[in-house]
């Protein structure tokens, strides 16, 4: 969860539905992460995870998860680390591991087997880790349709598995679903559909395609047949293929048909998940119309700055979202593989430079959840991590910086690495063909060679051209310079500062006016028509977008106000000022005492650059004015200084708690686990209030807490301690104070501060201070002293009437 900064856990957060059921309390994340880290040469980092899977992840759990979901990631993901770390033991490297990763994939493969107890071999959608899919406590096995995709993704994993532990039965099970598949295509067009009953083996949705429900279904067949090497996984797919070119590819598009009917149209849009289908044709060896489809995609990208999960054959957004699927970097990288032509270098940059600009956030990627406004959703699926980051890192890696010839393996679906060389481990002989028939027409050995494929270096960029040209006349885009002034990337909401004239000119330029309100506040509005060009209104857009989610998300976070209140000769805990909390530093809810201590004014007074009163300030709580940079940046500064908290007064002259909301600082859109000290803001009126009292009084002595404390006992120690000082400046010898009291003595003659200028929010809230009826005289005072503490009494009592009756008032 990249907006919110923590993890996902089932059970934790809101259902999503469906979508977690890949989440299975066996760190998701981690284990499908497990071969990236491999192969960007992180084997420090790939070890340890390693070693965190087998001591940490429990496979035993008592929930209900996807078969298909779980096979890919988790299981995928063991084999593929499994790979991975006998390659570096066999390097010298991880000698300790002894096939742990194995044996917990092979745990998973049983706990997956029950699914597949079906009169017709396809499994069902989803089972319990624990219980299987018979009974009450399994909490499934009353499903009764599957995707195509969901029965026929399987054999790949579970063949892995059989070769590596030696163990037919997971071969098996998977073989014998895929031959099901084959059985129940259609006849006459040769295609499946999208959804199956797995009982019936009937067809419920009838619609074909290459994208979502079927996608790998045609991507195993062909993988089957590199890593295992049975020729009947290849027959199947240059069967279906052919058919899938004859109905469903009209170059560059790729539309779903009924299967009965392969002429007629099922719909008039495209899903994202299709753009993984040139790269199965590159390794099919058809190139051409993978470069025509892929081009195709490309252009949508530019157009929209991501794939849109579904858009219309006029190249319209038709699902907005994108979840950073990695299927058109998948792509890329194969046809740069095939070609090696720079263009898709170019294409690989054009990903890399959107995730960083549009999608990057402080903890990690977040998904679109409208790539026409860029707002966000907090959610960074696994398969980001396991497919985009390998995708990416070989387009542009060179061959010195790989650890082994990626050549000796195959990507899963999931971009999980399975070596070549299972084909001829034990269990490679395939089961036999039961009389049917190879017919060698329909195979093609070899890719062609794409230098005599296409002679013309020329030929690729004019089989493109057509295509940009038909997307751009389909719905024009903003033009892609950008005038002077606007070449940097967009200014980001969470690094924007309201005093900074540079930002205030890129507001300028994107549309964007800004409005302060008096009570300190700055109001944006955004009219695109003021924008400098078509690209400035986008990036306009896109940043209040982000305004918003930041202010929802800061709101979603509000905390309760604080207070300051002042302690010390003449006050003794009588002021006390609403205070604003922070998003970052010390929590002071979760301290019982709070933090004492006397104020200083910092300087410079802003608080913007190291403190040149570093040691006055050093022990003491500090006080900045607000504005010129961030929160965080103040406390910093006042934190390396060695103060022991810091008030942040508005610069807003007249603001007040009275009439504005609750002010809240929030952090600087980084890491702010370094600010450990409380940090408080004061709006104008009642930051004046303390200035007043350090302008009148030599020393002032504040307590930052949560609420206002008990002044009963804070008076008795307050007066006990000023008689102290009374006595050390009227003239007693020296052993009769201490040293720490005479060095903060204050003048006896204080002008006191105007309590109708204090809010009292905090306290009618605070019972501890309304129910406070009396204090006891501190023992060992002299009468004076007592009818000193007698006069405060006598006005407490009115404040207490007062505070019960406003208590009254706000109920």
């Amino acid at each position: 969860m990249p907006l919110t900064c923590r993890g996902r856990v089932r059970g934790l957060e809101p259902s999503r539905g469906d979508i977690d059921d890949a989440l299975g309390k066996f760190s998701l994340t981690l284990i499908d992460t497990l071969d990236t880290l491999a192969l960007l040469n992180k084997t420090v980092e790939f070890e340890e995870a390693v070693r965190r899977v087998v001591a940490d992840v429990r496979l035993d759990n008592d929930i209900v998860v996807s078969v298909f979901e779980t096979n890919i990631r988790v299981l995928g993901g063991l084999l593929g680390g499994h790979s991975m770390a006998v390659m570096l033991k066999e390097s010298g490297r991880m000698v300790w591991y002894q096939d742990e990763l194995l044996h917990m994939a092979k745990d998973l493969g049983l706990r997956l087997l029950p699914a597949f107890n079906t009169s017709s071999g396809l499994p069902y959608p989803r089972v319990n880790l624990r219980y299987g899919v018979r009974g009450p406590e399994t909490r499934t096995g009353t499903e009764t349709d599957t995707c195509t995709a969901c029965a026929g993704t399987i054999i790949l994993e579970f063949a892995a598995l059989s070769r590596f532990t030696g163990d037919p039965t997971f071969e098996a099970h998977a073989r014998r679903a895929l031959d099901f598949l084959w059985e129940k295509r259609q006849r006459h067009s040769n295609l499946v559909g999208t959804t199956i009953n797995i009982h019936s083996g009937e067809w419920v949705r009838r619609d074909s395609g290459v994208g979502a429900g079927i996608d790998s279904y045609y991507e195993y067949l062909m993988k089957a047949y590199i890593l295992l090497g049975d020729d009947r996984f290849l027959q199947r797919f240059n069967t279906h293929y052919a058919s899938i070119m004859k109905y469903i590819s009209q170059p560059p598009l790729l539309l779903d048909v009924h299967i009965h009917k392969p002429l007629l149209p099922a719909r008039t849009w495209m899903d994202s998940l299709l753009a993984f289908f040139p790269g199965l044709q590159v390794l099919k060896g058809d190139i051409q119309p993978a470069i025509e489809t892929h081009e195709m995609l490309y252009q949508v990208t530019k157009k929209h700055n991501f794939l849109p999960e579904a858009f219309t054959t006029d190249f319209r957004v038709h699902w907005a979202q994108h979840p950073l699927r990695p299927e058109f970097a998948e792509s890329t990288y194969f046809l740069y593989k095939a070609t090696r032509d720079p263009y898709y270098l170019e294409v690989g940059r054009t990903i890399l430079e959107n995730l960083n600009r549009f999608a990057r956030v402080p903890c990690g990627f977040a998904a679109m959840k409208d790539v026409r406004t860029g707002s966000h959703e907090d959610r960074m699926d696994s398969f980001f991590l396991a497919e985009m980051f390998k995708y990416l890192f070989l387009l542009f890696a060179e061959e010195e910086d790989l650890l082994f010839n990626v050549e000796d393996y195959v990507f899963t679906t999931e971009a999980h690495l399975l070596p070549l060389s299972l084909s001829t481990a034990s269990n490679s002989q395939a089961p036999p063909l039961a009389g049917e028939e190879l017919d060698d027409s329909n195979f093609e050995w070899t890719c062609p060679n794409t230098r005599l494929l296409f002679p013309d270096p020329a030929f690729p960029r004019n089989l493109r051209e057509p295509i940009k040209s038909a997307v751009d006349n389909s719905c024009p885009r903003p033009t892609t310079h950008r005038e002077p002034g606007m070449g940097r990337p967009p200014l980001r909401a969470q690094d924007f500062m309201a005093n900074n004239p540079e930002h205030l000119e890129l507001l300028r330029r994107m549309g964007v006016s800004l409005i302060h309100l008096k009570d300190g506040r700055v109001q944006l509005v955004q009219h695109a028509t003021q924008a400098v060009s078509a690209v400035a209104a986008e990036d306009g857009m896109r940043f209040m977008q982000e305004m918003m989610e930041l202010s929802s998300q800061q709101q979603k976070e509000q905390l309760p106000p604080r207070a300051v209140q002042i302690v010390s000769h003449p006050f003794f805990g009588r002021v006390v000022l609403t205070a604003g909390p922070a998003q970052f530093g010390m929590d002071l809810s979760k301290s019982s005492s709070g933090v004492r201590g006397f104020v200083t004014v910092a300087e410079p007074y802003k608080g913007c650059s190291e403190l040149s009163n570093g040691e006055i300030v050093a022990g003491r709580i500090a006080l900045l004015q607000r504005g010129q940079c961030m929160f965080a940046e103040k406390a910093r500064h006042i934190q390396k200084a060695g103060a022991i908290g810091g008030i942040v007064i508005d610069d807003n002259e007249g603001s007040s708690s009275d009439t504005a909301p609750l002010f809240q600082m929030a952090g600087d859109g980084r890491n702010t686990d370094d600010v450990t000290l409380p940090l408080l803001f004061l709006f104008h009126k009642e930051g004046n209030i303390l200035l007043e009292a350090l302008k009148e009084n030599r020393e002032v002595e504040v307590l930052l807490s949560d609420k206002a404390r008990d002044r009963g006992e804070r008076l008795s120690k307050t007066v006990r301690r000023h008689e102290y000082e009374k006595k050390c400046t009227d003239g007693a010898e020296e052993g009769d104070c201490p040293t720490e009291e005479k060095d903060h003595t204050s003048p006896a003659s204080s002008k006191p501060v105007d309590q109708s200028q204090v809010t009292t929010q905090e306290q009618t809230t605070d019972d501890s201070v309304v129910g406070q009826e009396s204090v006891q005289p501190a023992e060992g005072l002299s009468n004076s002293s007592s009818q000193s503490e007698d006069s405060l009494m006598a006005d407490w009592q009115e404040d207490l009437e007062a505070f019960k009756q406003m208590e009254k008032d706000e109920l």
